[in-house]
Protein backbone atom coordinates (compact mmCIF):
# COMPACT_ATOMS: atom_id res chain seq x y z
CA UNK A 1 0.00 0.00 0.00
CA UNK A 2 1.20 3.55 -0.84
CA UNK A 3 0.09 6.83 0.31
CA UNK A 4 -0.57 9.71 -1.74
CA UNK A 5 -0.92 13.69 -0.70
CA UNK A 6 -2.07 16.25 -3.50
CA UNK A 7 -2.41 19.92 -3.08
CA UNK A 8 -5.05 22.39 -5.12
CA UNK A 9 -6.70 25.51 -5.12
CA UNK A 10 -10.48 26.15 -4.76
CA UNK A 11 -11.92 29.23 -5.97
CA UNK A 12 -13.24 31.20 -3.26
CA UNK A 13 -16.59 32.25 -4.83
CA UNK A 14 -17.41 28.20 -5.71
CA UNK A 15 -15.80 26.81 -2.33
CA UNK A 16 -19.45 25.79 -0.93
CA UNK A 17 -20.66 24.69 -4.25
CA UNK A 18 -17.56 22.41 -3.85
CA UNK A 19 -18.40 21.17 -0.59
CA UNK A 20 -21.97 20.34 -1.43
CA UNK A 21 -20.88 18.44 -4.70
CA UNK A 22 -18.99 16.68 -2.57
CA UNK A 23 -21.48 15.55 -0.03
CA UNK A 24 -23.21 14.05 -2.67
CA UNK A 25 -20.17 12.56 -4.95
CA UNK A 26 -22.02 10.22 -7.57
CA UNK A 27 -22.28 6.38 -6.93
CA UNK A 28 -20.37 5.87 -10.38
CA UNK A 29 -17.69 7.77 -9.31
CA UNK A 30 -17.17 6.33 -6.11
CA UNK A 31 -17.96 2.67 -7.35
CA UNK A 32 -14.96 3.26 -9.95
CA UNK A 33 -12.20 5.01 -7.30
CA UNK A 34 -12.79 1.71 -5.57
CA UNK A 35 -12.39 -0.05 -8.77
CA UNK A 36 -8.85 1.34 -9.02
CA UNK A 37 -7.93 0.46 -5.80
CA UNK A 38 -8.03 3.50 -3.74
CA UNK A 39 -8.92 3.49 -0.10
CA UNK A 40 -9.09 6.32 2.64
CA UNK A 41 -9.44 9.05 0.42
CA UNK A 42 -10.33 12.57 1.96
CA UNK A 43 -10.04 15.53 0.85
CA UNK A 44 -9.11 18.55 3.66
CA UNK A 45 -9.28 22.69 3.12
CA UNK A 46 -7.83 25.40 4.80
CA UNK A 47 -7.54 28.66 3.83
CA UNK A 48 -8.28 28.65 -0.05
CA UNK A 49 -6.40 24.85 -0.12
CA UNK A 50 -7.56 21.48 -0.76
CA UNK A 51 -5.32 18.78 0.48
CA UNK A 52 -5.66 15.05 -1.09
CA UNK A 53 -5.19 12.08 0.48
CA UNK A 54 -5.70 8.46 -0.19
CA UNK A 55 -3.93 5.18 -0.32
CA UNK A 56 -3.89 2.97 -3.20
CA UNK A 57 -3.81 -0.72 -2.43
CA UNK A 58 -3.24 -1.99 -6.32
CA UNK A 59 -0.75 -3.88 -7.96
CA UNK A 60 -0.28 -0.98 -11.20
CA UNK A 61 -0.86 2.50 -10.52
CA UNK A 62 -1.05 3.95 -13.76
CA UNK A 63 -2.93 1.28 -15.03
CA UNK A 64 -5.87 1.85 -12.37
CA UNK A 65 -5.23 5.83 -13.35
CA UNK A 66 -6.07 5.02 -16.98
CA UNK A 67 -8.76 3.16 -16.28
CA UNK A 68 -10.52 6.04 -14.16
CA UNK A 69 -9.43 8.35 -16.40
CA UNK A 70 -11.13 6.72 -19.90
CA UNK A 71 -14.79 5.75 -17.26
CA UNK A 72 -17.02 8.27 -19.02
CA UNK A 73 -18.86 9.09 -15.75
CA UNK A 74 -15.82 9.56 -14.22
CA UNK A 75 -14.73 12.62 -16.80
CA UNK A 76 -18.34 14.21 -16.42
CA UNK A 77 -17.35 14.27 -12.61
CA UNK A 78 -13.91 15.99 -13.37
CA UNK A 79 -15.72 18.67 -16.24
CA UNK A 80 -17.69 19.36 -13.08
CA UNK A 81 -15.90 20.15 -10.22
CA UNK A 82 -12.74 20.96 -12.64
CA UNK A 83 -14.25 25.03 -12.92
CA UNK A 84 -14.22 25.10 -9.22
CA UNK A 85 -10.16 24.45 -9.08
CA UNK A 86 -7.44 26.23 -9.78
CA UNK A 87 -3.98 25.12 -10.41
CA UNK A 88 -0.80 25.18 -8.64
CA UNK A 89 2.06 27.36 -10.48
CA UNK A 90 4.62 25.26 -8.89
CA UNK A 91 2.70 22.15 -10.38
CA UNK A 92 4.40 19.52 -12.79
CA UNK A 93 3.97 18.93 -16.20
CA UNK A 94 0.57 16.56 -16.45
CA UNK A 95 -0.97 17.23 -13.00
CA UNK A 96 -3.80 18.75 -12.20
CA UNK A 97 -3.66 18.58 -8.53
CA UNK A 98 0.07 18.82 -7.69
CA UNK A 99 1.53 15.71 -5.98
CA UNK A 100 3.25 15.70 -2.95
CA UNK A 101 6.25 14.05 -1.12
CA UNK A 102 5.60 12.13 1.79
CA UNK A 103 8.63 13.11 4.34
CA UNK A 104 7.17 12.05 7.43
CA UNK A 105 4.86 9.12 8.66
CA UNK A 106 3.88 6.77 11.81
CA UNK A 107 2.35 3.85 12.13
Amino acid sequence: MKRYGSIIKVKADRFEEYKKCHAKVWPGVLAMIKKCDIQNYSIFYKGGYLFSYFEYAGEDYDADMAKMAADPETQKWWDYVKPMQEPLKTRKKGEWWADMDEVFHLD
